[in-house]
């Protein structure tokens, strides 16, 4: 075996005090970097909650808000629960729907919903409908 002897000055000694700075600072960046990935990804996150809860709550407007198609009439509706406005919007569909030579008893309706999230978010969404046609 081949035996080494022990250090004669302190230049061998082990790190400098540079070395050890150099190596804090290398750490220091490295956890920087991550707490800003981290961040990053967490804002993400959030933003992403809030655009699944403002769809949920237009979702849940589209299925309990609008009138059955024989109460459904021309007009606008507006209400709030839960800190989301809501609006919906039922006018003619735009266009030439007449059915020549037939007795047709639906009109279609277009069916504007505006949701606005406590944020600010907004969702518009906009379905068509056929309603009773009114007897003429």
């Amino acid at each position: 075996m081949l035996a080494t002897s022990p250090p004669t000055s302190y230049a061998e000694a082990g790190f400098t005090i540079i070395e050890v700075l150099v190596a804090l600072a290398l750490v220091a960046v490295s956890i920087g970097a991550i707490g800003a990935v981290m961040g990053g990804k967490t804002r993400g996150v959030r933003t992403l909650e809030q655009h699944v809860a403002l769809m949920q709550a237009t979702r849940t407007l589209m299925t309990i808000g609008i009138p059955s198609r024989a109460q459904l009439r021309s007009g606008t509706s507006t209400g709030q629960a839960e800190g989301y406005r809501w609006t919906i919007d039922v006018s003619p569909l735009d266009g030439d729907w007449t059915v020549p030579d037939g007795n047709v008893p639906w009109a279609p309706e277009l069916v504007r919903i505006r949701v606005e999230s406590p944020g600010g978010a907004l969702s518009d969404i906009r379905t068509v409908r056929l309603t009773p046609r009114p007897s003429e």
